[in-house]
């Protein structure tokens, strides 16, 4: 199990550095609430973690990339 615990302490420290790469893009009203949400979603994982409870953390962390992931790639340049 702490492999598990390891890789989702490693998503967090990742979903964290993502969050920075936003800081670049000026946001609007509700792109702001999602950011909001994922760290919550993120903060959520970290509570789970510290309970053992490796299922809803992997799942509170997938999340809270998926909600960034979607983000990123709104205000993509490309």
């Amino acid at each position: 199990m702490e492999e598990i615990a390891d890789r989702i302490a490693k998503d967090i420290i990742k979903f964290n550095e993502n969050v920075k790469v936003l800081d670049e893009h000026e946001l609007g009203p509700k792109e702001i609430e999602i950011v909001r949400l994922a760290k919550n979603y993120c903060d959520d994982a970290g509570a789970w973690l510290k309970k053992k409870d490796f299922y809803t953390a992997f799942a509170s962390i997938s999340y809270a990339h998926g909600l960034l992931d979607t983000l990123l790639r709104l205000n993509s340049k490309e």
